[in-house]
């Protein structure tokens, strides 16, 4: 790997890393970026490996119907490099002959110059049979819907009436949405300056400081994002400050902070609070100072497992604790497409595990009379409303605020943003009191 890569390689090379070793592509895609031999095909590389997961289920599909043979496990980038080829040849408007040209290149620079015959004859063979093919992938339908089959039946299950509209929203782009610091200026002043740099935008419906753009851009291009005028949120996670009525004076705790954005939201929304935001994992709590740093913020950062409280609290209660619980991620498959090949059934069970432990222990350092919101970017009962219920039926000191506001869905407990509704990401939001 020591080559420069042209971005179908760097593309193969970090989905090959979620195959093999099954990191995130927030993980593997800069690591291959690094490597691009025209700094230009980075948009081009992100484009190759966002696309080919997002409609990987189709494309194995296809993979396999043209494949004498399986690949060996060692040659995952050679089978993700086939997907890579595909996606440009099904979905994107770079011309065949090109896209077929640059994929088979990419053998070189994977060290596989083997390969470059049966990567040349795969996609031709694609390109002449393309229609039978379409026709087997409308046969299957964990191919024709682009999702692994487990979450499909979990989808029918939870949700029979709109599973189908949660899983076109899934295979959609998401939109870019920002979230306007109200310490700095107001949602009507930036949305000028966006007009002013010739950058489409609407306010968002229910996020009293959030805008979506009508075209992506770098953030580079966005007026006063390194003065911290404004950060790129999804709407959905910015219901949260609203929901836990901050006074100046409180002790907030951000529990699962990482990487920040719902931390300076609240910091935004009421200066004069005393902010605690906490994550276990070192390097992602780098990103909260950064955030925190560029939007002229301040919380006391603290490393530690939000699980585990006698390793680091106080004794002091807090009047407010957000808890962003670890989650399937299941709302977000629009902006994490990766999650189609990390996520299993299997994982569900242990993340409810892990949520019921944070909330049972979190729930001890709340004061009483005070509030704890838990959110997920899930759609799946079992991570929510059942959490909820469960907790509540347990924690006979512990009562449910009803969310009173007109985005998402009533729950027996908390509210339920699918996917895509009102351009938000799937999210869910209950508000508990205690006692």
């Amino acid at each position: 790997m020591a080559k420069a890569l042209n971005a179908q390689a760097a593309a193969a090379y970090a989905v090959a890393q979620i195959i093999k070793n099954g990191r995130s592509l927030s993980q593997t895609l800069p690591e291959a970026i690094g490597r691009l031999q025209h700094p230009k095909d980075q948009a081009l590389t992100q484009e190759l490996c966002y696309g080919s997961l997002r409609w990987w289920p189709r494309l194995t599909l296809i993979i396999s119907q043209l494949l004498q043979k399986p690949l060996k496990p060692k040659d995952q980038d050679i089978h993700a490099l086939l997907i890579i080829g595909l996606y440009q040849l099904e979905y994107m408007r770079i011309p065949a002959h090109a896209a077929v040209s640059e994929t088979v290149t990419a053998t070189n620079a994977l060290g596989k110059q083997w390969a470059k015959g049966l990567v040349n004859g795969i996609l031709r063979t694609f390109q002449r049979e393309q229609e039978s093919l379409a026709a087997e992938v409308a046969k299957d339908e964990e191919a024709s819907c682009a999702h692994p089959r487990w979450l499909l039946e979990r989808l029918k299950t939870a949700w029979p009436e709109q599973w189908r509209t949660i899983m076109e929203a899934n295979n959609n782009r998401p939109p870019m949405s920002l979230r306007v610091n109200q310490c700095a200026t107001n949602r009507d002043s930036y949305l000028q300056s966006l007009a002013n740099t010739e950058l489409a935008a609407h306010p968002a419906p229910y996020a009293t400081e959030g805008i979506t753009l009508e075209q992506a851009v770098a953030v580079e291009r966005l007026p006063g994002f390194e003065q911290g005028m404004v950060s790129v949120q999804d709407t959905a996670a910015q219901l949260a400050p609203g929901l836990m009525a901050l006074q100046p004076g409180h002790r907030i705790l951000d529990a699962c902070a990482a990487p920040g954005g719902k931390t300076c939201h609240l910091l935004e929304s009421c200066p004069d609070i005393d902010l605690y935001a906490l994550d276990q994992d070192p390097e992602r709590l780098t990103r909260v100072e950064e955030n925190l740093a560029r939007l002229s913020l301040n919380a006391t950062l603290i490393t530690a497992d939000a699980g585990e409280p006698g390793q680091w609290w106080d004794g002091k209660p807090f009047d407010r604790i957000l808890l962003d619980a670890p989650c399937s991620a299941t709302g977000v498959i629009r902006r994490h497409p990766d999650i189609k090949l990390l996520r299993q059934t299997d994982d569900i069970d242990k993340l409810v595990q892990q949520q019921q432990k944070l909330l049972h222990a979190l729930w001890l350092l709340l004061r009483p009379g005070g509030i704890l919101v838990y959110a997920t970017c899930s759609i799946l009962p079992q991570e929510n409303t059942q959490q909820v219920m469960n907790f509540l039926e347990q924690q006979q000191d512990a009562s449910e605020i009803q969310i009173d506001e007109d985005w998402g869905h009533y729950q027996t407990a908390g509210r339920q943003i699918l996917p895509g509704e009102d351009e938000m990401d799937g999210f869910y939001y209950a508000c508990l009191v205690k006692a």
